[in-house]
Parts: structure tokens; sequence; C-alpha cells
């Protein structure tokens, strides 16, 4: 054989190993070639602040929801990885950490945590364009033209405040008008939904006799719940976290001051019966997600994942909103991009997408980033959250950011 001959032979056999090479490359990772790479996501976390009793298990929920997905292949091929900060409630950690997340490790999407923060970083999201997925439901969040790469799973504070007050409404048989009253922190979480509140009970009827700020770090209520007390009302909001909606229900009982309390979402969880004992029977919990071990197809993934122990229903809440942000980011990669903008423009194609039954049914759309309009109400009885009620209101455009 002549050198000529062997170089062509060899020049052949290149050919023919190249070519297998890229066979098999365009059938086992037909993009481009290129084995799938990490999702990157951002998860800010309060595992050590104000909030971590209700921080902590949210956040468990949010990872192994990633887990999950992971092992079911990821995303669109590409498995998730989450880089959690404990940035213990405090803001400008959040920012701090949120700067590190896009330069340092190039997230494209963030799971957020409180409002403070996440009002924080909103202007940051928007100009670095990574839609993200907070555990705040402040209203004002849900407008696109002032936040618009915020999203969240959950009916808004107002929204929630809103359907309770309208269901005790509903169901109050006296003649006079129902007086109302309102016990917060003094903190941007607590007052996001006051002022919507205050407009719909007018509204409804209700007659507004007070409102108190306890902390959410309180250690006795006495002072503001006497001032109340002497103004009688009927329904008292609470929207603090669960520790502090402890303290105000067993100093009301100490009182003897016995109105129907109603609290917000993170107020009064499976942890309430546990601190507040019978001082928290017969009162409200607004929820947004299914309690652990009901009925609807995600529960039995989650059933499997925590290996049948019971978790908190805010563990449901953040398992639904990976699954949801998830949703958004593989509808962006069927069309070819998973990016910051091409996954908020997928997310706001959801209609009526079902998160396994975790929470009612999630819609977003380029001007209305609010998830749903729909309220779960639970009433505590013999020490346990029973379901009362789905109370739904409709998606004004008035009420869009308020």
């Amino acid at each position: 054989m002549s050198k000529l001959s062997r170089v062509l032979t060899i020049v052949t056999i290149l050919i023919i190993v190249c070519g297998g090479i890229w066979y098999f490359k365009t059938l086992y990772y037909p993009s481009g070639g290129k084995q799938p790479e990490e999702i990157k996501i951002g998860l800010l976390s309060d595992l050590s602040g104000p909030t971590s009793a209700v921080g902590r298990p949210y956040s468990e929920g949010v990872k192994d929801c990633a887990k999950y997905l992971n092992s079911q292949g990821g995303i669109a091929g590409h498995k998730i990885k989450l880089i959690q900060v404990d940035y213990a409630y405090n803001a400008q950690q959040a920012i701090s950490a949120y700067k590190k997340f896009v330069t340092r490790d190039k997230i494209i999407a963030l799971q957020g945590w409180g409002t403070a923060d996440t009002e924080a970083l909103t202007r940051f999201v928007a100009k670095d364009r990574i839609p993200t997925f907070s555990a705040s439901y402040s209203a004002h969040l849900t407008n696109p033209k002032k936040a618009p790469y915020n999203f969240f799973i959950a009916a808004d504070y107002s929204t929630q405040l809103r359907a309770a007050l309208e269901y005790f409404k509903e169901h109050w048989t006296k003649s006079r008008a129902p007086r109302v009253a309102f016990v917060y922190p003094d903190h941007p979480y607590g007052l996001a939904p006051i002022p919507a509140g205050k407009e719909y009970a007018k509204q409804l009827g209700y007659e507004i006799v007070g409102e108190e700020n306890v902390g959410l770090k309180a250690i006795d209520a006495t002072t503001q719940l006497l001032n109340l007390k002497k103004k009688n009302p009927d329904y008292v909001w609470i929207g603090g976290t669960t520790p502090s909606t402890a303290v105000i229900m067993k100093d009301a009982q100490k009182l003897g001051f016995a109105p129907t309390f109603f609290v917000n979402i993170w107020g009064a969880d499976e942890n309430l019966m546990k601190l507040a004992g019978p001082a928290c029977e017969g009162h409200y919990s607004l929820q947004a997600a299914a309690i652990y071990g009901q009925d609807v197809p995600g529960m039995k993934i989650i059933q499997q994942l925590t290996k049948n122990q019971p978790q908190m229903t805010h563990y449901i809440r953040g398992f639904a909103s990976m699954l949801v942000m998830a949703e958004g980011i593989k509808r962006a990669a069927a069309k070819g991009k998973i990016t910051g903008p091409a996954i908020k423009e997928a997310l706001e194609t959801l209609r009526d997408f079902d998160p396994m039954g975790l929470t009612p049914p999630i819609s977003y759309y380029p001007d209305d980033h609010r998830a749903n309009m729909s309220v779960f109400i639970y009433q505590i009885k013999n020490g346990k959250l029973t379901f009362v009620t789905a109370q739904s209101l409709p998606r004004k455009k008035e009420w869009l950011g308020k």
C-alpha cells in the first residue's frame, strides 16, 4: 500500500469514527450535541431569623420538589441545582446574597422568601431579568408594571383578607353591623393587606373598631388586647406568624376576651395547636395549599419523599412554588430557550395550571401576575385544622396590586 493510500485510509477511518460520535451525541443529546447543563436557581431562606419557624419547612418543600424533579430527569433533561442561603430575614443580607447568586453562581431564577427582602429585590430582579417566586404574597408584587419578574403561587395577602371578610359577612346573622379589628406587626409583611382589608370591610358593612401592633417576636400582648377588649369586636384579624399568634390567643383567653380570630397564611398552622393549646380552638386559619395527608394527587409523592412524616402546610406551598416555576422553565425549554425572559413569557401563558392538586389552579397573564383568587378557610376543631370552604373572589382589575 502506497503512502498516499495509507493516508486516505486513515482519513476515511477518522471520518467514520467522528461521524459515529456525532450520531451518538445527536441521538442522546439533541440539544446541540452537548450534555444538558444544570439549571441554577437561588434559594433565599430564613433558617435562623424571626420567621424561621415557618421559613424552614417552606424551604424544605422547595428542596424536596427539586429533588423529586431531578429524580424524574430534571426539567427538559436539565438537572436543577439549588443554591441556598440563610439570610436570617435581613433584607440587606438578602441583597448581598442575590448579587452573588447573579455574578458568581449565574442563576437563571430565584426562589425567595419574605416581604421586605422581596420588595427590596424587585428592581434588581427586573433589571437582571431573573424570574422570582417568593413566599411574600404582597398584592403590589402582582402588578407586572411595578414588579415584572415577580411571581408567587397563592392568593395575595389582600385577597386572603378580603375573602375571609366576605365569608364571615355571608354568615353573619345579627341585625347590627359586625365589628372587626386588626392586629398585625409594624412590618412590611404585616402592613401589606391592611388598607385593602379596611376598605373592603367598609364596603361589606363592617364597623372597624380598632387596630393594634404586635411584633413577630412578642412574648406578651396584654396591653394591646385590653385596648381591643374595650371596643368589643366580633372578629379580629391576626397578621403575624404562628408564635405571635399563640401569644395573642393565650393572652386573650386569660383576659376573657373572646372574639373570633381569623389568621393570615403564616400565623395559624399545625404548630399553633402545640403553642396555643385550647386557646386556639374554634378560630380560623387562611391557607392556600392542601394540608399534609389530604387526598390530592401530589400528596402521594410528598408522603414518599417525607417517609410519611407529617409536614406543615408551609412545606406544601414551598413544594408547589418549585413545581410551578419548573413548569415555566419546561415551557421555555420547549421553545428552545431557558433564559429569564423566556421563563417569564412562558409563565404568563399558564391558564388554570394544576400543581398536582396541592393548590388551587394557577394562571398568570402578561398584565396580571395574581396566581388565583381562591382562599382555603380552615377552622381549628379538636386541635386540628379542619377544612371549611374555598372562598373565591372575582379577578377585579381595580384590585390588581392593591
